[in-house]
């Protein structure tokens, strides 16, 4: 084998491992913190649509090791996807990292295109919603909600997320509380659930 077969070889097999890792990365949902943010009291993390993290009680300042580490794992997954189109998995993740970091054009496209190659995921239709909001589509977010919800309607973080976007963006109280009633009766005794329902009625008493 000449030098540059070799690294070729060593590089093809740096590339895989690194790919394999981040493809076998557990994604488990993280609904509702990732969206309950962009109401005041309700745990998570930094606000949908342009919130700033400091504008979230319950959750922290991103550092900036985690950030350049995220920009990082993009860089990757994207030159991965360049060579591996079709990989569901690959696309889900950075779709999720755009989630993560409020690119929410790139996310809707990538969650979009999982969604052809895999139609039906519950978390990523919901989370495909959450992601029209922060393009400021309710209707199309609320549309992604009822879809989540009528393929699974124990899907309780797909009512949260309405409930949200209902009461807190388009004002429409009563409407949200039957959302929030439903809610409780799939989440009886979530903290989430409860902090949102005392929220709701204060922006509605406020309005």
């Amino acid at each position: 084998m000449n030098k540059d077969n070799l690294i070729s070889a060593v590089f093809g097999i740096l590339l895989g491992f690194i790919a394999g890792y981040l493809l076998h990365e557990v994604m488990a949902s993280r609904q509702p913190q990732r969206f309950s943010a962009m109401t005041p009291g309700v745990a998570g993390t930094a606000a949908p649509g342009g919130g700033s993290p400091e504008a979230a009680p319950g959750g922290a300042p991103q550092g900036l090791g985690a950030a350049q580490e995220g920009r990082q794992e993009v860089q990757q997954l994207e030159q991965f996807l360049q060579e591996n189109p079709s990989n569901a998995e690959a696309i889900r993740r950075l779709a999720d990292l755009n989630f993560d970091q409020q690119q929410w054009a790139q996310a809707r496209d990538l969650y979009n295109r999982f969604l052809e190659m895999k139609p039906g995921d519950v978390g990523v239709i919901s989370d495909l919603g959450v992601v029209y909001r922060g393009l400021k589509d309710y209707p199309q977010a609320l549309a992604q909600f009822d879809e989540a919800q009528k393929m699974d309607p124990g899907h309780w973080q797909s009512r949260f997320n309405k409930a949200i976007v209902l009461g807190f963006d388009l004002k429409k109280y009563d409407e949200a509380e039957k959302e929030l009633a439903e809610l409780q009766k799939l989440q009886p005794g979530n903290p989430d659930v409860t902090r949102l329902a005392a929220e709701l009625q204060k922006e509605k008493s406020a309005a």
